[in-house]
């Protein structure tokens, strides 16, 4: 509810309770939404093959922490390591990574971005960027100042998720 006690405005149903369970619930249900529309614009945007959402993710990962390890990837992306090493694997073959044996302990790897993925991944963002953005515009004043006014809240629930996570 608003001060003034009305229903908050919903894009999808109206909201009649700042109650944290279908708070949560709405939260999740828009956020899927939104990322599952723009995993469909974007391929279709971006140049080269289409990447599925687990390829990229692991290469945002490992661009996010180069020479990174598969377990260590694994953790970071909520996946088994051998999910990420089907992963890697598929990536390796289509000439997005390069895997090399840790020089600490030579029965683990460490996974790069191949230069073909870094500027893969910097047009998928682009592409991304400039979807979302163009819907950003087309928005009320009043929709993008809420937006911009909610990134602190949305920003503070993903470090106390993180943290709860034992990061």
């Amino acid at each position: 509810m608003d001060p003034s006690g009305a229903p908050t405005k919903s894009y999808r149903h109206p909201v009649t309770s700042v109650d944290q369970t279908a708070l949560a619930d709405e939260l999740m249900t828009t956020m899927a939404a939104l990322r599952r529309l723009i995993r469909r614009r974007v391929p279709s945007e971006a140049p080269g093959l289409p990447l599925r959402g687990a390829h990229v993710e692991l290469l945002q990962v490992i661009k996010k922490h180069p020479g990174i390890g598969i377990a260590s990837a694994g953790r970071a992306l909520h996946l088994a390591a051998n999910s990420v090493s089907t992963l890697v694997n598929q990536l390796i073959d289509i000439g997005m990574l390069v895997r090399q044996t840790a020089p600490d302990d030579r029965r683990a790897a460490r996974l790069w971005l191949t230069d073909t993925a870094t500027q893969r991944l910097a047009a998928f963002r682009q592409v991304r960027i400039d979807l979302v953005a163009d819907g950003v515009a087309r928005l009320s004043r009043a929709d993008r100042q809420a937006l911009t006014e909610a990134l602190p809240a949305l920003r503070a629930l993903l470090a106390v998720l993180d943290v709860e996570d034992g990061r």
